[in-house]
């Protein structure tokens, strides 16, 4: 094998049971033909562009050199064929050379049924409500913080259904810091690195005082909302005060399903979030709902004692304060929510970009309540799973 085509190693593996047994050139495309009959035809800049030899791809870093636009507009593969360790192997009408393992061709191959594959095999959040009650995640401080599998179940199920219970954390104050360093570092805000949840004389947030705040994601007047939430308890002898947590996910497909104008609504109409105090102004405006690029749900924005006044025509306040309105009343429907009063030790970690918390009004007067929170987020969970899939053989 040449020294162009000394391919860089991914940090991934791409496994597959499928071998490559034939293929063909046709126009741009080279169409490969799999053992199990399948056919994929492969364009020839898809093609070009994914070469990882070490001459387009760095292999210190494993990071791409080569620029797509640099390639010829006539490109063309002169030559297609299979070597003799299964990989698709193309030599280029401008001298070079590059191969494809069977694994990764398969892994992101274009064809419909690859596709509808891949997109069937991808991972979906459990969708919850009342009944999750029982059977709620929890698990152990000692456990997260000594083993690395432990640590992986316990992100696997942050990242399934957003919301997990840590048992048995220190009481003692940024205890939370030490799972959290398990993970990767914190997300700041102008609360701190770790804000304190509690009764306070001058509060700049609803969150400092003993009212009923009703469901909502924290810090919806960001561009970017923070990912995880983690929230430990230091006391908690107040009469009330109990955690409410609302699946906004359940809320969007329920929706979706029973109410498809209104959730059709919710999903595009734009809600204005304002933060402001003395010293900080912070707005963002975006729907309460976000679906991603393939329509499925990807993130919940919303607090109604931080919403501002709907900028929209006048014709389409209707259909707005509607669907706004059916939202409003479904994260009090008590199918979507599960009620847990929180004892000292006790950390709930949740995607605040999904689950909308809530809080039970409590009386100062009757006992001191306490928590502890920060934030991290979704990237650096993502990116602490995934490698730690890697390292325990898990898929990823």
């Amino acid at each position: 094998m040449t020294t162009e085509l000394e391919i860089v190693q991914d940090w991934r593996v791409f496994a597959t049971e499928h071998s490559l047994s034939a293929v063909e050139l046709s126009g741009d495309e080279a169409i490969v033909t799999w053992s199990d009959g399948r056919k994929t035809p492969l364009n020839r800049f898809f093609l070009r562009d994914n070469c990882t030899c070490s001459t387009c791809y760095l292999p210190l870093t494993r990071e791409q050199l080569f620029e797509i636009t640099d390639a010829p507009a006539d490109l063309a593969a002169a030559s297609a064929g299979i070597d003799a360790e299964g990989n698709l192997v193309v030599g280029w009408s401008d001298g070079h050379k590059s191969s494809y393992a069977p694994g990764w061709l398969r892994s992101h191959a274009p064809d419909a049924e690859s596709r509808a594959e891949r997109h069937a095999a991808r991972a979906r959040p459990f969708i919850w409500g009342r009944e999750y009650a029982d059977a709620l995640q929890s698990f152990d401080y000692a456990d997260i913080m000594a083993d690395d599998g432990a640590l992986w179940a316990w992100l696997s199920a942050l990242r399934s259904s957003g919301l997990t219970l840590v048992r048995n954390v220190p009481v003692e104050e940024e205890a939370l810091l030490a799972p959290i360093s398990r993970i990767s570092h914190l997300r700041e805000t102008n609360f701190g690195r770790v804000f304190d949840v509690k009764s306070k004389p001058r509060a700049d947030s609803a969150a400092y005082t003993s009212v009923n705040l009703p469901p909502h994601t924290d810090l919806p007047t960001r561009e970017l909302q923070p990912g995880v939430q983690f929230l430990h308890c230091l006391k908690n002898e107040a009469v009330g005060g109990e955690s409410v947590f609302v699946d906004g996910f359940a809320i969007g497909e329920a929706m979706r399903a029973e109410h498809p104008d209104e959730f059709a609504t919710i999903t595009t109409a734009p809600m204005a979030f304002w933060n402001r105090d003395d010293r900080t102004d912070y707005r963002w405006t975006a729907p309460a709902i976000a679906l991603n690029v393939e329509g499925d749900l990807d993130e919940v924005r919303f607090a109604n004692f931080l919403r501002g006044p709907i900028d929209a025509p006048a014709e389409r306040m209707g259909e707005i304060y509607a669907a706004l309105r059916l939202f409003q009343a479904m994260t009090r429907d008590p199918r979507f929510f599960i009620e847990r009063r929180l004892s000292s030790g006790d950390m709930w970690a949740f995607d605040n970009r999904r689950v909308m918390h809530a809080r039970r009004e409590f009386d100062p007067q009757t006992g001191e309540r306490h928590l502890q929170g920060a934030y991290v987020d979704r990237d650096e969970i993502n990116s602490r799973w995934r490698v730690l899939s890697r390292q325990l053989g898990e898929p990823c």
